[in-house]
């Protein structure tokens, strides 16, 4: 594929893998890649959905505002973890209109829905959980690529670390075709 887009990527500057340097460049490439990955971009969730996980929630049982928070980051299998900053002020609201009320114990509220907030929950009980929606699910399966990609990377230090000239040079050529069947990918349409 000559002419493809090759970019400066994770040369780093050594130069390069396998170019018989001490790997510095590479560590500096995996740290620059595992940045890249780990970077944590919240997916953007529909206007209610903080409103409709928290009514679902508190009809199953009493829950304080750090579990609301848990439970919407376990079901959502990590795609969604609304921040203190949603929940808290959402609680608040639900109190004022009268949806849930707050019990103090230990020096933490606990709140549970009032008779007005279970009709509400359970006017809206057929539609799905706002943590089974798609945009929930989705997001969550780009947790999937990063992992893979730094797990590439390691795997490629070790070589470098560990390997023979021979076998760096081999996994230099495997990590190009790699490379180049990943852009082959977005190609295809």
């Amino acid at each position: 594929m000559n002419g493809s887009y090759r970019g400066d990527g994770f040369t780093g500057p050594s130069g390069g893998w396998g170019q018989g340097h001490s790997g510095q460049g590479l560590w500096e490439a995996m740290d620059q890649l595992r940045g890249m990955f780990e970077q944590k971009v919240a997916p953007r969730m529909g206007r209610g959905d903080v409103r409709a996980a928290v009514l679902a929630l508190l009809a199953e049982k009493p829950m304080h505002g750090y579990q609301i928070i848990s439970e919407i980051a376990e079901r959502s299998g990590g795609a969604w973890k609304p921040s203190a900053g949603s929940v808290y002020p959402t609680l608040q609201l639900l109190a004022d209109e009268g949806l849930i009320s707050a019990e103090e114990s230990n020096g933490r509220k606990t709140y549970s829905l009032t008779e007005a907030g279970r009709a509400e929950a359970e006017a809206s009980a057929d539609r799905p959980a706002p943590w089974q929606t798609s945009s929930a699910r989705d997001s969550g399966t780009g947790g999937a690529l990063p992992k893979a990609g730094i797990e590439l990377a390691q795997a490629a230090a070790q070589v470098q670390r560990t390997g023979t000239p021979e076998q760096i040079k081999q996994a230099v050529e495997v990590l190009e075709e790699a490379r180049r069947r990943l852009y082959s990918i977005l190609a295809q349409d």
